[in-house]
């Protein structure tokens, strides 16, 4: 496996990458697309993956299964989201999976991209310190935030402007999970976005216990952060090697949601992770939670994706049969 680029933050990586759009419009501009996501056949492409973690291993998998088919698909490891998107709108890579705020923004500017599946659900929340239970909790009060344009942070501030009448919290940013977390542990915020896995995380090796005060995959189940997408051309040229792509993705998250600790092999397989008990908690909370199912898309939850971005100001109107294909989900 190929690795591109230095290593970064990979738990808060969901940032809309403006500079995405300007890139490509160059690109269309320019000319540059090479239309060469298959070009030396239909069974041969690459799938480009930003830092894989625990929510891309199965996507991992997929290329592992189809070339055990007979496919010869490569996996090239890259460091930022906009990468992808440029070798995707380039042709140099087939498909990819990453931030869904990225690939709109391509799209807008006329990037030959479609979404197709559906990596991973939201698995973001906002957590609280004892004492704080609703938005009005945390009115004048400290929250970390990763930085002004996370889609975490975008969650937040949709969830404060409907649910706290009296005012807002004092958003400090901080970065990293990790850091923003242990900022919450010590008590130097009252609250922060969180996934899933970091909060298995620190309750498992910590005696963290924060309070979930809103679930955003239950206020906001028809955004879709995180999603699987494709070169245009590709798509076009080489149906068959996409729709089986989908269909091993399909097949391995139905596996996952099956025996939680299939997800668990993929980790240590694909990732070198060990196979303990946060290992196994974070995957029971990932199926107890419904996030793993790559069929969940549907046009009217991808324009419900589309208009959270529209409403944050990342995009502009689009619609989703021009953002998305559908026909390769059952």
């Amino acid at each position: 496996m190929e690795r591109i680029g230095s290593a970064r933050e990979a738990r808060d990586r969901s940032r809309w990458y403006v500079a995405v759009g300007l890139s490509v419009v160059a690109l269309t501009l320019g000319g540059c697309a090479s239309g060469n996501a298959a070009e030396d056949g239909a069974d041969s492409f690459t799938v480009a993956l930003i830092e894989p973690d625990l929510t891309t291993v199965p996507l991992m998998e997929a290329v592992d299964q189809l070339n055990d088919d007979g496919y010869d698909i490569d996996i090239v490891e890259l460091a930022e989201p906009e990468l992808a998107i440029e070798g995707l709108a380039k042709g140099d890579y087939a498909i990819s999976a990453e931030a869904t705020s990225p690939a709109l923004i391509a799209i807008e500017q006329g990037a030959p991209i479609r979404i197709i599946a559906d990596v991973i659900g939201n698995q973001w929340a906002v957590y609280g310190a004892e004492g704080v239970e609703s938005c009005e909790d945390l009115v004048d009060r400290p929250v970390g935030i990763f930085s002004e344009g996370a889609v975490a942070t975008a969650m937040v501030k949709e969830w404060v402007a409907e649910e706290c009448a009296e005012g807002e919290p004092d958003y400090l940013v901080i970065g990293g999970s990790d850091v923003r977390a242990q900022a919450l542990l010590t008590g130097q915020i009252d609250a922060t976005a969180l996934e899933i896995a970091d909060v298995v995380t620190l309750a498992e090796t910590t005696d963290a216990d924060f309070t979930t005060v809103v679930d955003f995959g239950m206020a906001l189940p028809d955004l879709h952060p995180q999603t699987v997408y494709a070169n245009a051309d590709f798509l076009t040229d080489s149906p068959e090697a996409a729709q089986a792509f989908v269909d091993a993705l399909i097949e391995i998250h139905t596996s996952i949601n099956d025996d939680p600790a299939y997800l668990v092999e993929l980790a240590v397989k694909h990732l070198g992770a060990e196979d303990d008990a946060t290992q196994q908690e974070i995957a029971q909370a990932y199926v107890d939670a419904g996030l793993f199912d790559a069929a969940a898309l549907t046009p009217e939850n991808v324009q419900s994706t589309i208009d959270f971005f529209t409403e944050a100001g990342v995009v502009g109107d689009l619609k989703a049969e021009d953002v998305a294909d559908l026909s390769f989900l059952p």
